[in-house]
């Protein structure tokens, strides 16, 4: 049986892979991004229908490609996942869709690695895992199977529609889940939202959007989270044009707010007394950074017009200075529950010594102990960017780097 040969495998054709194929394609190294659904397969096929980014089209796209449209917009799933495939066309990437990889292994006594997938065997110097942070979505045994008519996850959700009458709980307080409890809310549902942990940045402050603050506070660049909030999530919506998300207004339009939840038992859901404490650290994380971007514009001499309001924080509503800590889920007409609860990974299919002992990717920047292995679009690979579309090509430059410098070493002959 014959066997394909190519210097780098790359697992995965989202934004992580593209870019990798991209600074590969420059530099010369001949490869092949494999990919088992197609490209950008998550943003059009797991994404619920109204999703928008949530960053403006200026800032969340790659430096080689700019969008199409107003660059202070945001752009749908759909434009997201056609902006992947207009790129890959465009850097006449490698792709081949389809294509699952189920093994990759060292080659006995030999260089390289055997690669197994639905398509034969191929045999690469190099494997880069481009398949990012968000594959297996997680929702936590809490709430047993009957309780209620309906538990999915963020990722299936795709509308109100979808979900059957009643009202609906909706767990997590990141993007996913604010975006979600909103949605539901303006349909006439009824909603709980369960509130964790989590930053809560200004859409936009002083004329500037929030990520033009990260950028040029260095924040975006941060090399490590702050201690505890490796996994915090952040509140920040693109919908309906881009808006800052309080939660003092989603209690206003008639949703439930509620601590996190910890346990269901008998079909009484218990929550944590910690929303309070939840709204106040959001609160601490937005006006922390108007205050840093103050400072920057008193600095710097910048002429970008005051914004005192921004920095009035309405009252607490009800529900947080007087918290529910248990929900009866039937006496409540809760028929559905939206888990925006996150993902996992899996790398089942990555037979090679590059994780520590709780099966966690092991990298300095992407690049593993295992030679010739790879990680990219990982959170945090590098810095705070490092797993937006921005981010990611910046991390893949370096990594394409890592593999010429390899390349060099294999091809020399004294």
């Amino acid at each position: 049986m014959s066997v394909e040969r190519v210097e780098v495998v790359v697992v995965g054709a989202g934004q992580a892979g593209l870019a990798m194929s991209e600074h590969l394609t420059h530099l010369g190294i001949s490869h092949l991004v494999l990919e088992r659904g197609e490209i950008a397969h998550r943003w059009r096929h797991e994404r619920w229908d109204s999703l928008v980014t949530n960053g403006p089209l200026w800032h969340d796209r790659f430096p080689s490609l700019a969008f199409e449209g107003a660059p202070d917009s945001f752009a749908t799933k759909d434009e997201v996942a056609d902006y992947f495939v207009q790129f890959a066309d465009a850097t006449d990437s490698p792709v081949r869709t389809g294509v699952e990889v189920t093994r990759v292994a060292r080659r006995e006594g030999a260089r390289g690695f055997a690669v197994t997938t639905s398509a034969g065997l191929i045999e690469a110097d190099f494997v880069v895992s481009a398949t990012g942070a968000f594959q297996v979505p997680v929702i936590p045994p809490i709430v047993p199977e009957g309780t209620v008519a309906t538990q999915i996850h963020s990722s299936s959700y795709r509308n109100p529609d979808q979900l059957p009458p009643g009202a609906v709980l909706v767990v997590g307080a990141g993007s996913s889940g604010v975006q979600i409890a909103d949605e539901l809310r303006r349909a006439g549902r009824e909603v709980y939202l369960s509130v964790g942990p989590h930053d809560r940045p200004p859409r936009s402050y002083r004329g500037r959007d929030f990520c033009w603050w990260l950028g040029v506070l260095g924040l975006w660049d941060a090399a490590t989270p702050a201690e505890g909030a490796e996994h915090v999530t952040i509140a920040v919506s693109g919908a309906r044009g881009g808006h800052t998300v309080d939660f003092r207004d989603l209690a206003q339009i008639g949703i439930h707010l509620l601590g996190r939840t910890t346990s269901c038992v008998d079909g009484t859901l218990h929550v944590g007394a910690d929303l309070a404490d939840n709204i106040a650290a959001g609160d601490a994380s937005y006006l922390g950074l108007l205050q840093a971007a103050d400072e920057y514009v008193e600095r710097f001499g910048l002429d970008l017009p005051t914004e005192p309001q921004a920095h009035v924080l309405g009252p607490l509503p009800e529900s947080v200075t007087s918290p529910q800590l248990t929900l009866d889920l039937a006496a409540a007409g809760v028929s559905s529950i939206v888990w925006a609860t996150g993902f996992t990974t899996d790398y089942a299919w990555l037979d090679v010594d590059a994780f520590d002992e709780s099966g966690k990717p092991e990298h300095r920047r992407g690049v593993t102990a295992e030679p010739g292995v790879y990680f990219l679009g990982l959170p945090w690979l590098s810095r705070r960017g490092s797993s937006f579309i921005w981010g990611v090509w910046h991390d893949a430059k370096f990594l394409a780097d890592q593999i010429a410098i390899q390349r060099s070493y294999r091809d020399y002959q004294p």
